[in-house]
């Protein structure tokens, strides 16, 4: 960052002197103030819950404009990435801060082909999960518990600690989530085939069984694949903000990204393409098609408490450019598997339209977003809807990783600590319980 041509000035009604703060610029994007001397001037905090209007921290890696509907990596536009690039090109671009040429890549692919079986132990910890357990509680313990497999890489102080975390988390998370979904439905466990793809590897530890081969067909594999890419960053959102302030602490990186596992798992974040499903599920169940108009309906009424989940963003005030690659690949998917007269799947498209023509949500920007779409697909595929978050969580550990080793590596870095504004009872001395 650089100092800007400006300063910000503040001024208080109380008589008391204005304090000038420096403002600095970024590459794109708006301004910050600069108000870490804040309270030591003034003996005042700001007030930001949810922190929508703070700066937690400076990055190089992802870039939104919400309101053009702009998504960058490293400066490299989302729609050409996931057009032109796999997801292992897209981990190396935000590791390592470029996309690799093809000597690159054949070696980042083989080092973490290199690290894609988990130790076998983790089997019987998963075993002390009930067979009905979501499998983001699963996913929060087997996260969690590779720090207690891999005593070689928790230093999350040393670089090289931290490189080799990042491929060992990368290989192993399609493992573990396939994992989870062989140990829920009762199918034994598929060990990695490094000859596939990274997706296609996925969709064989998924899909296959010991008693028959599996092919993976070409267009789910690129569909994952394009899911992996378009989920892989975000900025700083919940769980990765949730990633940098538990490793502030000095704590492993596995713990750091269990940390974001469990973030994730929100329906207001990374639960949200689950939320979606369950919404088109519950219309169908009470109707089907027939009843989208109707729903719609409840859904302008602020009254009816009925939420229209898989429609609009907090950050995209314009179209979620995520969501328009989702749609494409969407509508490939559907035609492969031959599933464009599934009920659901009309049922959703009819939803799509209505929100895309009606004025009440057109005005309100209320567009489709990447949830809504990668839900419908996940569920083409045969990804059952509580595996949908697992799949995200998957997805973003390049991004959780990257973001860590950046702040690590920041010489202004802290540990985290948030003030307050306090509002409970100010002191009081207690009172000897007979008098109370």
């Amino acid at each position: 960052m650089k100092l800007a041509d400006n300063k910000a000035t503040l001024s208080f009604s109380n008589g008391n002197a204005p304090i000038e703060l420096p403002v600095y610029s970024g590459n794109i994007g708006p301004d910050v103030v600069d108000i870490r001397k804040l309270y030591a001037q003034t003996g005042m905090f700001t007030y930001d819950p949810g922190f929508l209007s703070t700066a937690s921290c400076q990055s190089a890696i992802t870039y939104i404009d919400g309101d053009k509907g702009e998504l960058l990596y490293r400066g490299y536009p989302i729609e050409q990435l996931a057009t032109n690039c796999d997801f292992l090109e897209t981990c190396h671009l935000l590791l390592y801060g470029n996309l690799p040429d093809v000597a690159a890549k054949a070696d980042f692919t083989k080092r973490v082909a290199n690290h894609t079986m988990v130790n076998e132990q983790m089997q019987f910890f998963l075993r002390g999960f009930r067979r009905d357990a979501h499998p983001m509680a699963i996913m929060t313990g087997l996260v969690g518990a590779l720090s207690a497999f891999y005593h070689d890489s928790t230093d999350i102080n040393n670089p090289e600690h931290r490189e080799i975390s990042a491929i060992r988390l990368i290989a192993k998370m399609p493992t573990l989530v396939a994992m989870a979904y062989k140990y829920s439905i009762g199918q034994p466990f598929m060990y990695p085939k490094n000859n596939l793809s990274y997706s296609g590897n996925f969709l064989h530890m998924m899909f296959a069984t010991p008693c028959e081969d599996y092919k993976v067909n070409p267009v789910i594999e690129r569909a994952l694949d394009r899911i992996f890419v378009l989920h892989a960053d975000h900025e700083q959102n919940a769980s990765t903000s949730t990633v940098r302030l538990c490793g502030s602490s000095g704590t492993n990186p596995f713990a750091a990204i269990a940390a974001g596992v469990a973030c994730l798992w929100g329906p207001a974040h990374g639960g949200a393409n689950e939320a979606c499903l369950n919404m088109l599920e519950e219309i169908q169940a009470s109707g089907g098609i027939s009843k989208v108009g109707e729903f719609m309906e409840k859904v302008k009424d602020k009254n009816s408490g009925v939420k229209l989940m898989g429609f609009g963003h907090r950050v995209y005030k314009n179209y979620d450019p995520r969501a328009k690659m989702m749609q494409e690949t969407c509508d490939e998917v559907l035609a492969a598997l031959g599933l464009e007269n599934d009920p659901l799947f009309k049922l959703a498209k009819a939803l799509e339209k209505i929100a895309l023509e009606d004025d009440y949500f057109v005005s309100r920007k209320l567009y489709p977003n990447v949830d809504f779409y990668s839900g419908i697909v996940q569920r083409a595929i045969g990804i059952p809807v509580k595996l949908f978050t697992g799949i995200f969580a998957l997805a973003r550990t390049v991004g959780w990783i990257a973001q860590l080793n950046e702040m690590i590596s920041d010489p202004e870095y802290k540990i985290g600590r948030p003030r307050q504004l306090f509002t409970g009872s100010p002191r009081r001395d207690v009172v000897a319980i007979a008098k109370r």
